[in-house]
């Protein structure tokens, strides 16, 4: 995911998408908990991108406060 097709999102989509990977991330903590996680690089992945639309968030509602 990249940072340009999170700013083209509105605060709705992002809302949703950061809903689905708070999930994701949940799954991939219960498989590795449970050793059947196969993609650990997907744990880092996910991280980052919560991480990402979080702060494209707090930047959308710092200029629509402005």
């Amino acid at each position: 995911m990249k940072a340009t097709d999170v700013r083209a999102k509105t605060l709705d989509e992002l809302r949703a998408e950061l809903e689905g990977l708070k999930k994701e991330q949940f799954n991939l903590r219960f498989q590795k908990a449970s050793g059947q996680l196969e993609n650990t690089g997907r744990v880092r992945q996910i991280r980052r991108d919560i991480a990402r639309i979080q702060t494209i968030m707090r930047e959308k509602r710092v200029s629509a406060n402005a």
